[in-house]
């Protein structure tokens, strides 16, 4: 049957969503469905994530009155229906490109995205502040977290259900299962008695008959709790999350998260709980897109792709990789090169294949971070610990105590949540642990949340720490290699406490071609050299992610008849400084480029110690000004180069006017 208009392009807010019936809802979730396909298959983006809580956007936004009722995203990265249903139509074609809309909830975007989010495990704190500040001042709104069975195996999450169940609030809880990881017990009896729990008849009856029970004169008590076990036993029998009830909650579900009817039934009787509930809702990731339904892993973070086949069947782009995001420059965009996450894979696997103590560490991000093959090869060495940061890095620390070379591959973004375990677990018992840290620096599309921006500046200060950024995929392997097999000597447990911990940090790129100058051996604190002119007269010292655009700088500049020598530097913890000071002594300027923020990171250092040993040369640096690019952190990581004055036009402009 052929309808005479699409819903969608009149839904301005959550308001023209009420005005619809069921049998338009249910076609308007068809509608959102196509368009976030259509978008994503051009922009990239997420989208087995996004198919699978279509309904179950709408549910909310037609039950409850955003913004007034706050619903927050748990990561954020499933935003993209609420986004549509809140007056984002129009702009949804520019999602995650330079000047569009974000990938995930920005407040500064709409005010229906209450809390910014982009990390794992924080949506039910968040919720429960705005729920607990909304009722000291008074008001009557309500708060929504809808949180993935996988973000609910981070810590955090723990820590704030207890919190909520202490509080006692009428915080809402939605637990969007689409992996059945909580439980495949799920009886219809089970059912039918957390749906009764949320009937407002039941409610009452529950409260006049505990009230009624404990007035019985002198048995009162104690038949109270004898009713209470027995409760509690019957909840053991049918309900399959008893853990949440435990924790003061009310538990509903599972219900079907594509089931519109169910799912605005459920809402509209909890909305009129005063008490802490769970909705348990089962959906399907890639829900509507057949490749995304039935692969929704690969389907996760995607580039381009081509509707009708599915990322394997567009070409030119490589499965899961748009090459505009991964660091192609315009004239290479047909060349396809391994990325540093390829390049970490194929070293970690060949170090493995000798050497037993190697295992592995990641935190819900096998693929992303390179670690599929190892965990396929090597599983009893490999250890997906959930989204746990802080557990992987104390973890990792344990297994290095007792003798291992663990090497725990994170994104650069994350290791922020455990800052505290690598310096407290790792760094202060001087444990060999390595942190593979993919997507340092500048990361295109996924917005402010996903920056690497800010270890070299955290981590740089930290006692015991080695830093090293490498150029190619060459240097990758000989960095991973020098951290494995430092002090070999002593590898027998508890002998090689005093090597630390190792930060090999790249970028989300392609490896550039290789060069003699990167295959050269690694020096403890020191770099080496690109070229040397002998003219002395600039010196571009950089990080290895900026060699590309050092070298287009360079070319700039000699067509300017100036000569600037290229320093890789490598290791950016520790450094030879009086090697450093050298070069700051032979050169009119020394300009240090590094792909992060620039408080306190190493060009700061440098700058600082050159003035102390009152080098000759001029120093400038160049590095990220803006710590957290609000308003310019969408497009590909050669636009937000670009933006951040760290393209090589921009480098060679720097230099021509220092001078």
């Amino acid at each position: 049957m052929q309808h005479s208009r699409n819903l969608l392009p009149d839904i301005n807010s959550p308001d023209d969503i009420k005005k619809l019936s069921v049998r338009e809802l249910n076609r308007l979730s068809d509608e959102v469905r196509r368009q976030i396909v259509s978008v994503v298959s051009g922009n990239g983006g997420h989208l087995s994530s996004n198919l699978g809580v279509v309904e179950l956007s709408i549910a909310l936004h037609y039950v409850f009155d955003s913004p007034k009722d706050k619903i927050v995203w748990d990561v954020g990265h499933q935003c993209y229906a609420h986004k549509l249903l809140t007056g984002r139509y129009e702009s949804f074609q520019t999602l995650r490109r330079q000047g569009g809309i974000a990938g995930f909830p920005k407040n500064s975007e709409s005010p229906h995205d209450v809390f910014n989010t982009g990390h794992a495990s924080t949506s039910i704190s968040a919720a429960l502040g705005l729920l607990a500040a909304e009722r000291i001042q008074g008001g009557k709104g309500h708060a929504v977290a809808v949180i993935g069975d996988g973000a609910l195996t981070g810590g955090m999450a723990y820590e704030a259900l207890s919190h909520a169940g202490h509080l006692g609030l009428p915080l809402i809880v939605i637990l969007n299962d689409n992996k059945m990881s909580i439980s495949r017990n799920v009886g219809g009896l089970s059912k039918y008695l957390s749906r009764l729990s949320m009937k407002a008849k039941y409610q009452t009856f529950r409260r006049h008959f505990d009230s009624m029970t404990k007035k019985i004169p002198f048995v009162g008590d104690a038949f109270f709790s004898i009713v209470l076990r027995l409760k509690r036993a019957v909840k053991a029998v049918f309900y399959i999350d008893n853990f949440f009830v435990d924790l003061g909650f009310e538990y509903v579900g599972p219900i079907g998260g594509h089931n519109i009817q169910a799912l605005l039934d459920v809402l509209k009787d909890v909305k009129k709980l005063n008490r802490p509930v769970v909705i348990h809702v089962i959906t399907r990731k890639g829900k509507g897109y057949s490749y995304a339904e039935y692969d929704p892993d690969s389907y996760h973070g995607v580039g381009s792709f081509s509707i009708e086949g599915g990322i394997e069947n567009t070409a030119g782009i490589n499965k899961n990789i748009d090459e505009k995001d991964e660091g192609l420059l315009p004239s290479q965009n047909l060349i396809i090169r391994k990325s540093f996450t390829q390049c970490f894979s194929e070293a970690l696997m060949a170090i493995a294949k000798d050497n037993k103590k190697i295992t592995a560490v990641t935190a819900a991000m096998q693929t992303g971070t390179g670690l599929s093959d190892f965990a396929q090869n090597y599983p009893d060495r490999f250890f997906d610990v959930g989204i746990a940061e802080e557990h992987a890095v104390t973890f990792a620390a344990g297994l290095a105590a007792n003798g291992l070379r663990p090497i725990t591959a994170l994104y650069s973004t994350f290791i922020q949540r455990s800052v505290d375990q690598v310096i407290h677990d790792a760094s202060l018992q001087k444990l060999p642990v390595i942190f593979a840290l993919d997507r340092a620096g500048l990361v295109g599309a996924d917005g402010e949340t996903h920056q690497g921006l800010f270890d070299i500046s955290i981590f740089r200060s930290v006692p015991n720490m080695t830093i090293l950024a490498p150029t190619s995929g060459n240097e990758l392997k000989l960095m991973l290699e020098w951290a494995v097999n430092r002090e070999q000597g002593e590898i027998e447990k508890f002998k090689f406490r005093n090597s630390g911990p190792v930060i090999i940090r790249y970028p989300k790129a392609f490896c550039p071609e290789e060069v003699d100058a990167f295959s050269q051996p690694l020096e403890k604190g020191r770099g080496v050299w690109i070229n040397r002119s002998g003219k002395k007269d600039v010196c571009l010292v950089f990080t290895g992610s900026l060699y590309r655009e050092v070298k287009e700088a360079q070319a700039i500049l000699k067509d300017k008849g100036i000569e600037a020598d290229l320093y890789n530097l490598r290791f950016i913890k520790p450094v030879d400084e009086d090697f450093l000071t050298d070069i700051m002594n032979d050169f009119k300027l020394v300009c240090f480029l590094e792909e992060g923020i620039k408080e306190g990171g190493f060009g700061e250092y440098a700058a600082a110690m050159s003035q102390q040993k009152k080098c000759k040369a001029k120093t400038v640096i160049m590095a990220v000004e803006s710590g957290f690019l609000e308003n310019d952190a969408l497009g590909t990581r050669e636009e937000l180069l670009a933006k951040n004055n760290l393209d090589g036009r921009s480098i060679a402009d720097k230099v021509s006017c220092s001078l």
